[in-house]
C-alpha cells in the first residue's frame, strides 16, 4: 500500500497544497481541485482544526490521496495518521517523524535543501525529498542536487505555479508542491470555486506537457 500511494502521487505529479483552509471549506475545496486532475491533497498540520478537515476529506473524497504536511513532531505525525492521513510532508529532516511514518507504513516526504540534507532525509527512511524552499534556487538548484543523487525523487515546493512547474520536471522532479498558485484565498473568499479548479487543472497540464 505505502508504494501504491507514492506511485499516485509521482503518476499525478502534482501535490496541491490546503494552508489554512477552514475545516468548514475544506470539503469542497477538496472537491474543487479535485475537478481540476490533482490526485494528492495536502493540509498543513498548522491549518485550523487540520486534523478535522483530514478526517472530513478523507471520508468524502474518493478520487485524491490526502496527506498531511508542515509535520515538525512525531506526535502531530501520529495525529494525522489517526485522522486518515495517506502521507506525511515535513519542512525539514526530522527524524522522529520519518521514524513515526515508517511505523506505520506512511509514505513521507521529508525537507532538506541541500544534497547533504537530501541524503540524510533518505538514509533516515524517507522515501522523496521536499526540496524547500524551492523558489530560493529554482529549478537550476534542483537539477544540480539530482546530478549526484538521481535515486533521490524530488518534490520542490514554495513558490511553484503553472509558469514553473514544468520547468521544475524538467529539472527531474518526481512531482511539485503547488500552494497558492492553486489553493487561492480569495477564490474561497468569494464561492468561487470554479478558479481553484482552473488553477488545479493548469499546473497538472504543465506537468503532463513537461513529462511529454
Amino acid at each position: 500500500m505505502r508504494t501504491e500511494r507514492l506511485d499516485r502521487i509521482t503518476d499525478g505529479g502534482v501535490i496541491a497544497i490546503l494552508r489554512g483552509v477552514d475545516v468548514d471549506d475544506a470539503v469542497t475545496v477538496a472537491d474543487a481541485v479535485v475537478d481540476g486532475g490533482v490526485t494528492a491533497l495536502e493540509v498543513t498540520a498548522d491549518s485550523p482544526n487540520a486534523m478535522a478537515s483530514i478526517e472530513a476529506i478523507s471520508d468524502r473524497v474518493d478520487d485524491a490521496l490526502v496527506g498531511a504536511g508542515t509535520v515538525l513532531d512525531a506526535e502531530t505525525a501520529r495525529a494525522a495518521q489517526l485522522a486518515g492521513a495517506e502521507f506525511l510532508v515535513t519542512p525539514t529532516v526530522n527524524r522522529d517523524v520519518v521514524r513515526t511514518a515508517n511505523r506505520y507504513g506512511t509514505p513521507i516526504a521529508a525537507g532538506a535543501y541541500t544534497p547533504t540534507e537530501a541524503l540524510e532525509a533518505v538514509e533516515a527512511g524517507a522515501d522523496a525529498v521536499k526540496v524547500f524552499p524551492a523558489k530560493t534556487g529554482g529549478p537550476d538548484h534542483v537539477a544540480a542536487i539530482r546530478g549526484p543523487l538521481p535515486q533521490i525523487p524530488l518534490v520542490p515546493t514554495g513558490g511553484v505555479g503553472a509558469e514553473n512547474a514544468g520547468a521544475y520536471v524538467r529539472a527531474g522532479a518526481v512531482a511539485v508542491g503547488v500552494g497558492s498558485s492553486i489553493v487561492d484565498h480569495e477564490a474561497i473568499a468569494d464561492g468561487a470555486y470554479d478558479r481553484i479548479t482552473t488553477n488545479a487543472r493548469a499546473v497538472v497540464d504543465a506537468v503532463s506537457a513537461a513529462r511529454e
